[in-house]
């Protein structure tokens, strides 16, 4: 939404009266906020007004996190087993099938995030665990012409365990320029091998000064589906949710060249905030 400024009508000026000179303002001018300082939203969500300079504004408050609409099947059928189980006075079943549900509400629980501002830096794609941080050959699903050039480029691999959030973030705000689904095997998503062999989404977003990045949701030993929330041509803004990856699964994000890689193996990520890389 674009804001008007407001008109500064007034009285007008008596005759042979000079209009009194408006104060300097001790203030800078503010500037319209860049798109990589917009919150981020999912498809079809209304996208709220950027926030005041410095942090004003009332507090912040902690809310549950929302449950993806992915989960409701799973989590509406263990319910609907719990309640036939206490009808029929299967109780030990009943508190079972409660208990999966909210494991599976946990699951697929999709939080709000703070996305910080700037568009000189990489966001970590996914929640987990940095597994390795490798200097590898781009995938051949991520080269052509609307995609990434051959030849190696860092790999950033996040692991995801059935503990973390499963929602995927894109790294950097811009365009879908491609998307290649690749199905494959279920091994474990730690392996190296997972990134050639598993099941895989490949996608490319390309930033509005043409830099482009690469981002791969794998499947790993547990994880069925993989999910995209995107098409070729959708333009993205930073930290924005494109998929999801169901029970467990791994996240790698290509480093363009000439970026500086900030992440370190063993580190912790969170999904759209988490800074991996900046522009060197």
């Amino acid at each position: 939404m674009t804001n008007k400024p407001s008109g500064a009508g007034g009285a007008d000026a008596g005759a042979g009266t000079e209009p009194a000179a408006a104060p300097a303002s001790p203030l800078p001018p503010l500037s319209p906020p860049a798109l990589a300082d917009l919150p981020s939203a999912a498809p079809g969500e209304a996208v709220a007004a950027a926030p005041a300079a410095g942090g004003a504004g009332p507090p912040v408050e902690w809310r549950w996190p929302m449950v993806h609409r992915e989960g409701w099947p799973f989590v509406g059928v263990a319910v609907a087993v719990a309640l036939l189980a206490f009808l029929f006075g299967w109780t030990a079943l009943g508190w079972g099938a409660l208990v999966a549900a909210a494991a599976i509400a946990a699951f697929f629980r999709d939080p709000e995030r703070s996305v910080p501002p700037g568009d000189d830096q990489l966001l970590a794609p996914a929640d987990g665990l940095v597994s390795q941080i490798a200097e590898v050959e781009v995938p051949r699903q991520l080269v052509g012409p609307d995609g990434l050039e051959e030849g190696r480029l860092t790999r950033i691999s996040i692991f995801l365990s059935v503990f973390d959030v499963h929602v995927n973030r894109t790294p950097i705000a811009g365009t879908v320029r491609r998307l290649v689904y690749v199905p494959g095997l279920f091994l474990n998503a730690n392996l190296d091998k997972a990134s050639e062999d598993n099941e895989r989404s490949c996608m490319v977003v390309e930033a509005l000064d043409g830099t482009k990045v690469g981002v791969v949701q794998i499947a790993g030993l547990v994880a069925r589906r993989i999910v995209s929330f995107v098409h070729p041509g959708a333009m993205l803004a930073p930290g924005q949710r494109y998929g999801l990856i169901r029970f467990g699964s791994r996240t790698d994000l290509y480093v363009p060249r000439g970026w500086i890689v900030t992440a370190r193996k063993g580190q912790r990520t969170i999904g759209g905030e988490t800074v991996l890389a900046r522009r060197g």
